[in-house]
């Protein structure tokens, strides 16, 4: 594919930008090429939204959630070639594509059915004659800002409940991965979306994302991003107080209590922390074993690291391909060469394959590292990339102040065979989402976001429409009663 910007309605060539070459991770070949925006870009796609909003928030919300289903049906209809593309330009396998993807379809369905259930409210007033009517309006024109690991899906948490929701978009697609998002575009093109309610135009963080953050004709911004783009994106906007939603990085804790089952939980933590590649927001970082149970968990780690097998997500069985680029597999060989210097014991992995077809690629063995220091970057940093760390506690309030002590705050992980005992753990984990026995955090009627450094806002669930809606209070006096 050698896509364009989409700009009010059409595909155009950057007046500012360049173009960029797309590569397979696995092989280095080229996948497509993308235009890259500039600044005069963002200026195009911000008047284009401006000049569609008034139409599109005007516009009834069943017809909107008409155009919606519809793209969600052609999402579906064309995920077999849009889940071939996304693979061969990010890395993961193609079951793991088409499940993003389909997830994506699902998400933007549920915002159409949301955006049909925004209403008002009449409150109480403290004088009879008194109405308080209290209405919900599309907060305007909002920018989306779009990470590479999961892009299809991710760009449906944002397109879908801010359109829903009666606003439009000037989305931000991640440089490294924009081809695919470019088919799902054009499936809202062709189910009818207006000129100027969607524009897509890829760019780097530093120029585009900059400049969208700190725009006075931005009305709010969502993005996920790392915490330093977050605080970066939230300094811009500061400008004209454009309301922020972030979700941003983390180091997530998965906790083993001694009365789990450690080969039920190993695989679990082997699954979180190596899908993927570990370029996911909410991987397992930290591993924090009880000592009763440190052996046992950690032999059964091991042995289904060991069994993890690379390939190019293309051919059929491959469950696990590439990390994204050169520098995603050189901050995993920083955090892993950091963890060994301050004490850790590398298990298993860790390693660049070589030879065909590895030396054409990015693949990196899933690497497993126990006992380094606390200080450890592996221990304290978001690696993202195929590392797990193991950390040994006591008992579980040590556990606890482990998973704590950190500044971030996204997900969690609690395996317990006491149910009491990890939704009491659960509870007192300062994260956003906590799974107890399950290695997953998002679920679509749920609200997804971070505690602490790891994000404002929330997406998914219907908090993730109430996002995007700013309220109006209308007092009004009455007549004189009859």
């Amino acid at each position: 594919m050698d896509r364009k910007l989409y700009i009010d309605g059409r595909w155009v060539d950057a007046v500012a930008g360049t173009t960029a070459l797309i590569p397979d991770p696995a092989t280095g070949e080229p996948v497509g090429t993308s235009a890259i925006a500039g600044l005069g870009d963002v200026e195009l796609a911000v008047t284009a939204a401006r000049r569609a909003f008034p139409a599109w928030a005007a516009m009834h919300p069943d017809a909107r959630a008409h155009i919606l289903h519809r793209a969600a049906d052609l999402i579906d209809q064309r995920i077999d070639a849009i889940a071939d593309l996304l693979t061969r330009e990010q890395g993961k396998p193609v079951p793991d594509s088409k499940k993003e993807i389909a997830f994506g379809a699902e998400v933007i369905r549920y915002y159409a059915e949301q955006g049909r259930r925004v209403f008002g409210t009449l409150r109480p007033a403290s004088n009879a004659a008194i109405r308080n009517i209290v209405t919900e309006h599309p907060v305007g024109v909002v920018a989306g800002i779009v990470p590479w690991n999961y892009p299809v899906d991710l760009y449906a948490w944002k397109v879908a409940p801010v359109l829903a929701a009666g606003c439009v978009l000037v989305a931000k697609p991640p440089h490294e991965t924009p081809l695919a998002i470019a088919m799902v575009v054009q499936c809202f093109e062709d189910a009818g979306l207006p000129p100027g309610v969607l524009n897509d135009i890829p760019g780097t963080g530093q120029q585009v994302g900059a400049a969208l953050s700190a725009h006075p004709g931005i009305d709010m911004i969502t993005a996920t991003a790392s915490v330093p783009a977050g605080q970066s994106i939230m300094r811009a906007a500061a400008g004209n107080l454009k309301r922020v939603s972030l979700e941003l990085g983390g180091q997530c804790p998965f906790i083993v209590l001694d009365d789990a089952d450690p080969m039920e939980a190993a695989a679990a933590a082997a699954r979180r922390a190596f899908s993927n590649m570990g370029q996911i927001c909410i991987a397992v970082n930290r591993i924090i074993v009880s000592r009763g149970i440190h052996a046992a968990f950690t032999e059964a780690l091991v042995e289904v690291t060991r069994k993890i097998e690379l390939g190019h997500g293309v051919i059929p069985g491959v469950l696990y391909g590439p990390v994204l680029n050169e520098g995603v597999r050189t901050r995993v060989q920083r955090h892993l060469d950091d963890a060994l210097a301050k004490g850790g014991k590398l298990l298993t992995g860790g390693t660049v394959p070589k030879g065909e077809p590895w030396d054409r690629g990015y693949f990196f063995t899933p690497a497993v590292v126990d006992a380094a220091d606390d200080d450890a970057l592996a221990l304290t940093e978001e690696t993202f990339g195929p590392l797990a760390a193991i950390r040994g506690v006591e008992d579980d309030a040590e556990a606890l102040r482990v998973a704590n002590a950190l500044p971030f705050g996204l997900a969690a992980y609690v395996f317990s065979g006491d149910l009491e005992r990890g939704w009491a753990m659960a509870e007192q984990i300062e994260a956003g989402a906590i799974g107890v026995n399950v290695n997953d955090t998002s679920e679509l009627q749920a609200p997804f976001g971070g505690w602490k450094m790891s994000g404002v806002g929330r997406e998914l669930g219907p908090e993730g429409l109430h996002a995007f809606l700013e309220k109006k209070h209308i007092k009004l006096k009455m007549r004189a009663q009859i």
